[in-house]
């Protein structure tokens, strides 16, 4: 057995930096005479195609879709209470990106909860903002395709464990 991961068309997959995809196409193709096979992948909310050389899609960091029950422990993590360090803004930011670049469902789920604002708490900063909206975005993608909702729906369904936190 190959221990490269076989991925086929229509398959949804998840690219850390990206989010969620789904592979197109695997093309052959003559690049500086060689031969290659590409895996591409068209990121939808991105309108962008990406193609990896398949002997570098295991080091990408590309993944199937997580399984149901890793994404149940991610809404889990949702429902639990916010956790902000006293630390400088610009240093959480870059925690808060490195997880959510990680493409690890439970980690991007914890930047979510932590950055979530309800109604009646302040407001959120504007770089604040953008890095909640890019989490709540590579969560709600990955949890419609999991459960095959459309991505307003996987967005009610976050917002929901949210606030009955």
């Amino acid at each position: 057995m190959s221990n490269q991961v076989q991925y086929a068309p229509e398959d949804y997959v998840v690219y850390p930096t990206h989010g969620v995809g789904q592979v197109v196409a695997i093309e052959k193709q003559t690049i500086g005479g060689h031969d290659l096979e590409l895996l591409v992948i068209c990121f939808e909310r991105e309108r962008m195609k990406l193609r990896i050389p398949m002997p570098k899609v295991k080091g990408s960091g590309l993944r199937r879709l997580s399984t149901k029950k890793v994404m149940e422990s991610a809404l889990v993590t949702l429902r639990g209470k916010a956790r902000v360090k006293r630390t400088m803004w610009s240093r959480r930011a870059q925690e808060y990106e490195a997880k959510i670049n990680s493409g690890d469902p439970v980690s991007i789920a914890e930047v979510v909860r932590d950055l979530y604002r309800s109604a009646t708490q302040p407001e959120q900063s504007y770089s604040e903002r953008q890095i909640y909206e890019l989490a709540l975005e590579r969560l709600t993608c990955e949890l419609a395709a999991i459960e095959d909702i459309d991505a307003m729906a996987a967005t009610q369904k976050v917002e929901k464990l949210l606030n009955a936190a």
